[in-house]
């Protein structure tokens, strides 16, 4: 009976074959036709739109488990598009990969303070792409396992001990674990979204964290929302 009982539990517990789904929002048709037939290709089922706003209607009706994302695109950037993902529950979790052009260190960094998880240089290989893309859907399933779980300590965000917030650091990472873009945040404290860009990039350093969704959990894990 208790062999059975393990295996039901096994059951139940998320797989990479459970997460399969994605969204690939890009306005240029011929990198959307080669991405999605690769990834096609080593087992994803591939959903496209060509600028954000489509790909927000799509996101009211299906959701995925996790978003390739272009940073310039007509009619809604990549950016306002994060953004707007990262502003409701429904949604706010999901994994973004940016896609950009541009790849200096200033553009990297306002990528991952904008809310992507993920920042990737064009022209990347196809593998690399497939390598990050099973790399933040591993992080999704242990980070759901882990809830699943009760929180076992072992799979909590590690930082450095000794990191001290300032009290308006404090503020912004309240409202980036409850999903605030950084212009949220900034109408909120009534201040520049540049300086909650500051703020963020700082945190960041201070934590050796990578990306605005482990700030939040970090924040969530240690009681500061």
């Amino acid at each position: 009976m208790e062999r059975s009982a393990t295996s039901a539990t096994a059951m139940k517990e998320p797989s990479m074959k459970d997460y399969k789904r994605l969204l690939l929002i890009d306005d240029d048709p011929n990198l959307i036709l080669l991405v999605k037939d690769y990834l096609e290709f080593r087992g994803y089922e591939v959903t496209t739109a060509e600028n954000g706003r489509e790909a927000l209607d799509i996101l009211e009706q299906d959701i995925p488990d996790m978003i390739i994302c272009d940073v310039m695109m007509p009619e809604m950037d990549g950016y306002t598009f994060v953004e707007q993902v990262r502003q409701t529950e429904r949604t706010g979790w999901i994994p973004v990969l940016f896609l950009s052009a541009k790849g200096q260190s200033a553009d990297r960094v306002k990528g991952l303070n904008k809310g992507a998880d993920v920042y990737m240089v064009k022209p990347f290989e196809p593998e690399e792409l497939v390598a990050q893309v099973e790399s933040s859907l591993k992080q999704t399933i242990r980070w759901k396992e882990h809830q699943a779980k009760g929180g076992d300590n072992s799979s909590r965000i590690q930082v450095p001990f000794d990191v001290q917030l300032t009290p308006t650091e404090l503020k912004v990472v309240q409202f980036v674990a409850r999903g605030l873009a950084n212009r949220e945040i900034a109408e909120e404290l009534n201040v520049s979204q540049r300086t909650v860009e500051s703020h963020v990039s700082n945190m960041l350093g201070k934590t050796n964290l990578h990306n605005r969704t482990e700030l939040a959990r970090w924040a969530i894990e240690n009681q500061m929302a």
